[in-house]
């Protein structure tokens, strides 16, 4: 029987580097070969080869509601008759502009760009001339782009391929970009301290996603705020993958902090490629043309982008109760995995808040990158492989989170969890 897929990649592999264009697509830590999507719709991924899957990526965080939403793709495609891309200011810049600064108190101005990895760059860029200091504090495994500054002890796709620094990024670099322990304020308070009047900023993302699904210690995310206060640095949350999804003003509404900065992407895109940096309008206002600090982008405010974003924030807004029915599924989810691995005694643990999920195959809760390191890197490909084959599409990585959509119903929810207890008694048998 012919394999598309495997043809396609094949074919990939000559002209692309890897085959793919996002390292962590190449199935390089699970085994096997990428599968080529063709279609998708809510709770579905549908590949070349006429095979579906229950889609666990909603496209590594944007698909709140589930793969074309119906009200999204029609925004899309009314907005298609008037254009693609103008390089000029269009109207929905500035409604979309609006919901964000409404929904997330934080943000006072806000700059959009293009992807999340721009949007974390011009922060630290503005945070720098704004202190007038050089550092940053970033946090290990951690992965906020693929920035020269943050590609030191990154997580994320970096951790999937074992690559912990990136050949390119120079030492000067390098020796700017200063790196904790999360979950551990003693190490931040260390780094303050052996470089008093030298750090920017320190960026973080609140929960973290991209060394599997970490969530932050009661008061933590408090003191880091403090420490920032004391040593006059600024505080960034990169809420590119939380923003939106954990609550309708990112995790900062939960936690009750307000960030100097925060960064955004993903689902203030519907789906489509977008970014956006911004928070306290003094120092936004330091952004040309207002201000000195350049960035630049000539699709940044992409209409159709905007118009995708703008539709769906709004069904974020008519639809509050969806981040109840999600935490119910996460929730659902994870006591019935935990159940499982329990019953088998495997060394196994789950991590979920909301709709974001991670089956780490180690013991130990995981609190920060050097515990998601602890994990069973052959272990996680075995049970990736067996959830495909029984028609649920995982991040191909330990060290991702799962997330779940809103199109995501009774039905999809018994046949992951029936996968996975068929998966993972599987792996015991073997």
């Amino acid at each position: 029987m012919t394999n598309l897929s495997s043809i396609y990649f094949e074919q990939a592999k000559k002209l692309i580097p890897g085959g793919v264009n996002s390292p962590v697509r190449a199935f390089k830590s699970v085994g096997g070969n990428p599968i080529f999507i063709k279609s998708a719709k809510g709770a579905y991924l549908n590949d070349v080869d006429g095979n579906s899957y229950i889609d666990l990526i909603g496209s590594w965080g944007p698909m709140l509601f589930g793969q074309a939403n119906p009200v999204i793709e029609d925004a899309v495609r009314n907005a298609l008759a008037n254009g693609f891309s103008f390089g000029a200011p269009t109207y929905n810049e500035v409604l979309i502009a609006q919901k964000i600064t409404d929904m997330v108190p934080s943000i006072e101005k806000v700059r959009l760009v293009s992807s999340g990895t721009e949007a974390t760059m011009a922060a630290i860029r503005l945070a720098r001339a704004f202190t007038k200091k050089d550092k940053i504090i970033k946090f290990e495994g951690c992965y906020h782009g693929h920035g020269d500054s943050f590609l030191i002890a990154a997580g994320s796709g970096v951790a999937t391929l074992g690559t912990p620094d990136s050949p390119g990024v120079t030492q000067s670099t390098a020796r700017d970009t200063l790196t904790a322990v999360y979950n551990d304020i003693n190490s931040l308070e260390a780094l303050f301290d052996a470089n008093v009047g030298t750090v920017s900023c320190v960026i973080v993302e609140p929960v973290v996603g991209n060394m599997g699904l970490v969530i932050p210690k009661n008061g933590y995310l408090q003191a880091v705020k403090m420490l920032c206060e004391k040593h006059n640095a600024l505080l960034i949350f990169d809420e590119v993958m939380t923003g939106f999804r954990l609550s309708a003003s990112g995790y900062q509404g939960i936690c009750g902090i307000k960030p100097d900065l925060t960064t955004l992407g993903k689902i203030i895109g519907g789906g489509l490629p977008v970014g956006a940096y911004g928070g306290r309008a003094d120092i936004m206002e330091m952004i040309a043309p207002e201000g000195p600090v350049y960035q630049a982008g000539t699709l940044s405010g992409n209409p159709l982008a905007t118009t995708a974003g703008l539709a769906m924030l709004g069904l974020i807004q008519s639809n509050p109760e969806v981040y109840q029915r999600l935490e119910a599924k996460g929730k659902r989810l994870a006591e019935a995995i935990t159940k499982q691995i329990n019953s088998l005694n495997m060394k196994a643990s789950v991590s979920q808040i909301g709709s974001m999920f991670t089956l780490f195959f180690t013991d130990k809760k995981v609190e920060n990158f050097n515990d998601a390191k602890t994990s069973d890197l052959i272990k996680f490909g075995q049970y990736f492989r067996g959830m495909l084959n029984r028609g649920i599409y995982l991040p191909p990585s330990q060290f991702e989170s799962w997330f779940l959509s809103d199109s995501i119903g009774e039905e999809e929810l018994e046949k992951i969890i029936i996968a996975s207890w068929d998966t993972l008694t599987s792996m015991q048998n073997s």
